[in-house]
């Protein structure tokens, strides 16, 4: 599909504003970067307790923090989910053996900030086991004892409902499980006894030590510098060495204005952000070598053409192509990042960056950079060969002097 014919854009004409304008967010991002000592790292890189918690309705963060910043040793950042009733909690913790009780502080100090101090269980965060212990003695008193088999299936289809759609993790009462297959009248008067609905549900609690964190930051690393080596020798096999490096160039200052723009915004580089900016590499690799493939064959169908003329031309009968590509992948993407979520921000925001600097890098950084090596070889090409008349001229002017 050829959405412009016969364009004649001069793209390398105007690739003087976009190379400033990569030289400034580079320099800010590598700035923000020096200034913060690094970029801010997710709990899968730096090690901590993150916890995912849903109210009712949502209390005040600066309560949530205080409350849990009088418990929990270190740091302690409380995040609301926009657009829902969702905070996440995290703590960094240096000592491994104290993640696991920091892990059990937050939920205690949930629980005597939002819960009920009257011993009865939490439904709402309570587990399998924990129901059915509270439920059989209640039962057998009165005189409706259930088998283990029936009980534990009861509970079960009761946390089923819980956790499942609409609910997603919060009851508001205990007459909504007379619905479950299984479940009694005398199950569900044993359940008002024993039992309360607190205001809030812990969705998932996730523990990462120090250690693994660390290394998940050096794999992820090599990770991206395997894939640009191995980019580069692919490149560099199928067309020449200096196709492989102006690509490579071109990725990697992708990769770092990406990177760059998390530092400058204060946004955290987790592991599907790491995900994300490998498949950032792939996409704009593969957009760069598909100009450059044109470029190869207008090589040879275009011996009269200046290279700058050349590669204008390349660009312009591959414009059409990178126009719908990269035009639908940006709009999915934009979506991604619209509606999908605190989890997935980071990952869908650096696809958004890297779509938009992908794209214009391939035509006004990896184009400029063939370019320039082109200019280098024909200047030393000439001077190659005005070098010998040099010397030619000095030499007869010297045996006219005589």
């Amino acid at each position: 599909m050829q959405l412009f014919k016969d364009t004649k854009f001069d793209f390398l004409g105007k690739k003087w504003p976009f190379i400033i304008f990569s030289l400034v967010l580079l320099a800010a991002g590598i700035g923000s970067l020096v200034v913060k000592g690094g970029p801010r790292y997710g709990i899968d890189f730096r090690g901590g307790a993150l916890m995912y918690v849903k109210f009712m309705e949502l209390p005040a963060i600066d309560k949530i923090r205080s409350a849990l910043s009088a418990r929990v040793p270190g740091e302690i950042s409380v995040q609301r989910i926009v657009g829902t009733n969702e905070i996440m909690v995290g703590t960094e913790l240096k000592d491994e053996k104290a993640l696991d009780a920091a892990r059990r502080q937050m939920i205690e100090t949930l629980a005597l900030n939002f819960g009920e101090q009257s011993g009865r269980l939490d439904f709402n965060n309570a587990g399998q086991q924990a129901l059915i212990e509270r439920l059989r003695e209640p039962l057998l008193k009165q005189g409706a004892g259930a088998s283990d088999e029936e009980l534990q299936k009861a509970v079960a289809g009761m946390l089923a409902m819980r956790d499942g759609a609409p609910h997603s993790g919060l009851l508001t009462s205990f007459d909504q499980l007379s619905a479950v297959e299984g479940v009694t009248p005398a199950m569900i008067a044993a359940l008002k006894q024993e039992c309360y609905l607190a205001p809030f549900s812990i969705r998932s609690v996730e523990v990462v030590g120090p250690k693994i964190g660390a290394e998940l930051r050096e794999q992820a690393l090599m990770a991206t510098l395997l894939a640009l080596g191995g980019m580069l020798v692919y490149v560099a096999f199928r067309f020449e060495w200096i196709y492989g490096v102006a690509a490579v160039l071109a990725v990697f200052h992708d990769t770092l204005i990406t990177v760059g723009l998390f530092s400058l915004l204060d946004m955290e580089i987790s592991l599907t952000v790491v995900a994300a900016l490998l498949t950032l590499v792939g996409y704009s690799m593969n957009d760069t070598i598909v100009i450059f493939d044109r470029v190869r064959e207008n090589l040879k169908l275009m011996r009269k053409e200046s290279f700058p003329s050349l590669v204008n031309i390349s660009i312009n009968q591959t414009l059409s192509r990178t126009v719908l590509t990269s035009g639908l992948t940006f709009l999915t993407v934009l979506a991604l990042f619209l509606f999908g979520g605190q989890v997935l921000r980071g990952f869908s925001f650096a696809l958004v960056v890297g779509v938009v600097i992908g794209t214009y890098s391939t035509i006004f950084i990896a184009s400029p950079i063939l370019l320039f090596w082109q200019n280098l070889l024909e200047k030393r090409k000439r001077a190659a060969v005005l070098a010998p008349a040099t010397a030619d001229s000095r030499k007869s002017g010297a045996k006219s002097v005589r």
